[in-house]
């Protein structure tokens, strides 16, 4: 629409109705506009961008930060080099490095006293998406009590939580910018969804040099859970226009740079464009929600402590030839983002082609192609299902999966 700033002259040129901004009355013809919600941290995105990082903190009233991370980001030179750039500004962290991949519960249980004992406030995660997600367990918890498996679903954390900046180190979880936390539950071997818009960060701090350090098997790993972002939020029952281009340039963006990076990884371009392909579908997604890929896997994940991404770059082929059984239409403009033919080409058979080409990049960086050869079998499926169809992500799918459709995608994984 043309919006003119001088009086129409002729009826051609007069704003209709439906055009004005006042009040409307919907047209029984046409379905009014879906209300778009759109929530992100503020971002500090580039090379060098950790240098920010004391004055983020600041910015928010920090005066004794709680730094949550991990063994190898200590070994690799990054935790020292944030620890610097609070001392810079004043700050002296506390500092937390017992998480390991899939944070489990008592690993959140054990950094939230940590927390509590050292009198600590802002908390700060410099790590993938489990060190991200157990920095935002210990937030829920300082701010909720409890314990942290009490905040499974939807709009649980009800009462307010230390502010948060994360610094992520992988390009895919989207953890760094998300409402999002995936936390394993030990004792019923499965992961649990918490789902809040207190978990969304206050800043996001997107330095792509530290995906220089990231094992070859967590990049692919990484780069194919941003891929999984973009397509599931783009076809998600909660989609909206603001969502829908992000989704779509970071599909083009990961699908274009992700094995650059693994095969020349001096690079910078590709790394930077990674960064920004996870960043893009991380605020589509939060916002977006998610399918049965995500869904699915977080049992999986769950149960046999496997990458959550080489998970998801096994399941994703699969539910999008699923989908596409009544939904093909949505994953058309998805196709044409990564450079597939959809001219003249029934809706049906470009999801397939998308299907077949997620596959393809999943081959070229090394995932493997069944879920059997990361320790899955028959035997599990009844206890993946179940725990399947209560996971939030499912609700956005968008296609109704029923406990016998989500079983016959897990044999056909296999």
């Amino acid at each position: 629409m043309t919006v003119r700033s001088r009086v129409p002259s002729s009826r051609d040129e007069e704003l209709t109705a439906a055009e004005l901004p006042g009040p409307q009355v919907a047209s029984p013809e046409c379905e009014p506009s879906r209300l778009a919600k759109f929530h992100v941290p503020e971002i500090v995105f580039g090379p060098s961008a950790l240098a920010e990082l004391g004055h983020c903190a600041r910015r928010l009233g920090a005066r004794r930060p709680f730094l949550v991370t991990d063994g190898g980001l200590a070994e690799a030179g990054w935790v020292a080099e944030a620890v610097g750039h609070l001392e810079q500004v004043g700050l002296s962290a506390i500092v937390w490095d017992a998480v390991t991949p899939n944070p489990k519960d008592h690993e959140v249980e054990a950094a939230h006293r940590r927390y509590v004992e050292s009198g600590a406030d802002v908390i700060i995660g410099i790590g993938g998406g489990s060190v991200i997600d157990a920095a935002k367990g210990v937030a829920i918890l300082s701010g909720n009590g409890g314990r942290i498996l009490d905040f499974e679903g939807v709009d649980q954390v009800v009462h307010p939580i230390p502010p948060l900046v994360m610094a992520p180190s992988t390009s895919g979880t989207g953890a760094d910018v998300s409402q999002f936390a995936i936390i394993t539950d030990t004792e019923h071997i499965t992961k649990i969804t918490i789902l809040s818009r207190t978990l969304v960060p206050e800043i996001s701090v997107v330095d792509p040099r530290l995906l220089i350090t990231m094992p070859d098997w967590l990049n692919a790993a990484t780069g194919l859970d941003a891929l999984t972002h973009a397509i599931e939020s783009y076809v998600s029952r909660a989609h909206n226009r603001l969502t829908e281009q992000y989704s779509l340039h970071a599909a083009r963006l990961i699908t274009a740079n992700l094995a650059r990076t693994l095969f020349r990884p001096t690079e910078a371009e590709p790394r930077i464009a990674m960064a920004q392909g996870a960043l893009e579908a991380g605020m589509a997604f939060t916002n977006a929600i998610l399918g049965a890929t995500h869904a699915m896997s977080h049992q999986v994940g769950g149960l046999l402590d496997a990458p959550h991404g080489v998970i998801n770059g096994i399941l994703l082929p699969h539910v999008i030839r699923f989908n596409a059984e009544t939904e093909a239409e949505r994953y058309i403009a998805l196709a044409e983002s990564i450079g597939i033919e959809t001219v003249g080409v029934p809706a049906p058979e470009i999801a397939r082609a998308l299907a077949d080409r997620v596959r393809e990049l999943a081959d070229v960086v090394g995932v493997p192609k069944t879920l059997r050869s990361l320790g899955v079998t028959e035997a599990d499926i009844p206890l993946l299902t179940r725990n399947t169809l209560k996971d939030a992500c499912l609700t956005t799918n968008p296609r109704d999966a029923t406990a016998a459709d989500i079983a016959r995608l897990f044999r056909a994984a296999l």
